[in-house]
């Protein structure tokens, strides 16, 4: 008998898309295989997201699409997990009983066995734990790229902002060992990976748990360390907890790329307080000017949210007037939404959809002509790009492929003069901007194979056991080298 496919779906954030690799290294390791995309798969999971407003309709709008191939084939089964599933429960299962599988987020290893017994038993299996059973990179991942990976470094969020959920779903900040993370980043490193990103809810409180207010510093620089790892990435900090040592490990380890995405939200102190956001815009300016300062080509990227409750125009013209302090080179920009079970939807003053699309507009336009200003800086100078692919379409008459410049701009190029691979280091000069990406049409002027590019070539992406205990509450973890440098609050 063949081996049962499976095809896992994400929404939301990256620390979802990781989750995702994880799943999908469970079900491997179960005995499952990857479906081809040619039909739908025996096993269809859908990893879901919260914070938006639509989530709930995304989720069940594709849930019914897929009644037809339930009905068709009663052997399939269909698994519900993610932020989603752990705020729903039973709901999901009253709006589409066909589901066979509900788990949350403190259980994604749970998986291979709630399939198992939902198939046993002939009905659906819910099991929604209150918090972390693992941490999940305990647990083995088959990883989506073969160039580049994410390494969870904490869980959780101890902040409390009124517009967000992530907190009562993926519950308190609990942080690995620095001597895991380390250990999976090598591990990563070993299969050819030359890029990781550094993930968490709050990357820069990193060692809340174990009292060492350093220690994400620290972790940068020992990344640094690593032969073979050639560019590290994190998401995302928290401005009330972004150090000064953080700053300088930044710009003094050489592997770490000059790129920082630090949610900003609001440029109004009072829509900041409402937001118990725990900063103020002086104090998120005066960050931004520390990291230029020490890093001039560094490329910052926010968050912000428009029409938060009791936002007046007066607050959205501070809004606009940080963004034209802060020049940031992109921004995710969002229409607020009321996520039940947050302070925020309950909040008098709700701003009328009209007036929060006016100034969303306003915003989009004003950000993306600084984004083209700051992009047209660029033209003609050399980047240094890791080929990717899905990072746009190739074009039919240049060839042109895609990639990241080390401040993550994304750069389609032309490859002549050589021929790169996914995975592969080329150097090419930019000769046209867009608000959103750059273009280099010259010929490549150098091009470096890597093994990511072999593997790439043969198909082959990275595939990682689970790496150590994970939660420091197993005993107090080894220390990271001293760090220099000083901190703020």
């Amino acid at each position: 008998m063949s081996a049962r496919t499976y095809e896992v779906r994400t929404y939301g954030c990256q620390m979802n898309v990781h989750d995702s690799e994880r799943l999908s290294g469970l079900l491997e390791d179960a005995g499952y295989v990857a479906a081809d995309g040619g039909r739908v798969a025996d096993v269809v999971v859908f990893n879901t997201c919260a914070v938006r407003e639509n989530a709930d309709n995304k989720l069940y709008g594709n849930l019914g699409h897929l009644a037809p191939a339930k009905t068709e084939n009663p052997a399939m089964q269909i698994a519900v997990g993610g932020c989603l599933a752990q705020k729903d429960r039973g709901e999901i299962l009253r709006r589409a009983p066909w589901v066979d599988v509900v788990f949350g987020t403190h259980n994604i290893g749970s998986l291979p066995a709630l399939l198992d017994r939902a198939r046993h038993n002939q009905r659906a299996e819910v099991e929604i734990l209150e918090s972390l059973e693992v941490f999940p990179s305990t647990l083995p991942a088959r990883r989506d790229s073969a160039h580049s990976g994410w390494v969870s470094i904490s869980v959780g969020c101890n902040n409390t902002c009124t517009f967000c959920i992530v907190p009562s779903l993926r519950g308190t900040e609990r942080d690995r060992r620095p001597g895991d993370i380390l250990a999976e980043v090598e591990a990563l490193v070993a299969e050819g990976v030359l890029e990781v990103t550094l993930l968490g809810q709050n990357v820069n409180s990193y060692g809340v748990e174990f009292g060492d207010r350093f220690a994400f510093g620290k972790l940068l620089r020992a990344c640094g360390e690593i032969d073979g790892l050639e560019r590290v990435r994190f998401t995302s900090p928290h401005p009330k907890d972004f150090t000064d040592d953080v700053i300088a490990a930044m710009a003094e380890t050489p592997n770490v790329c000059h790129q920082l995405h630090m949610p900003m939200q609001s440029g109004s102190d009072k829509v900041l307080r409402d937001m118990r956001r725990s900063y103020r815009s002086a104090r998120y300016l005066s960050i931004i000017e520390k990291v230029r300062a020490a890093m001039p080509d560094a490329a910052i990227t926010t968050d912000i949210i428009v029409g938060f409750p009791g936002e007046t125009e007066e607050d959205f013209q501070a809004t606009l007037d940080l963004v034209r302090q802060s020049r940031f080179a992109s921004a995710f920009t969002f229409q607020y939404s009321k996520r039940p079970g947050t302070p925020a939807a309950t909040m008098d003053e709700q701003v009328p959809k009209p007036v929060v699309q006016e100034r969303y507009d306003r915003l989009i336009e004003l950000q993306e002509q600084i984004s083209w200003d700051l992009n047209k800086e660029l033209v003609g100078r050399t980047v240094e790009v890791v080929v990717a692919t899905g990072e746009g379409r190739k074009d039919a008459d240049t060839r042109r492929m895609s990639g990241r410049a080390r401040d993550n701009r994304l750069v389609h190029f032309s490859p002549e003069g050589a021929d790169p691979r996914p995975g592969d280091v080329v150097e090419t000069v930019i000769t046209y901007a867009a608000p959103h990406h750059l273009v280099a049409d010259g010929p490549v002027v150098s091009h470096r194979r890597t093994r990511a590019g072999d593997n790439h070539e043969a198909g082959i992406r990275p595939k990682t056991s689970g790496v150590g205990l994970g939660l420091p509450a197993f005993g107090v973890p080894a220390p990271l080298p001293e760090s220099t440098g000083c901190a703020t609050s």
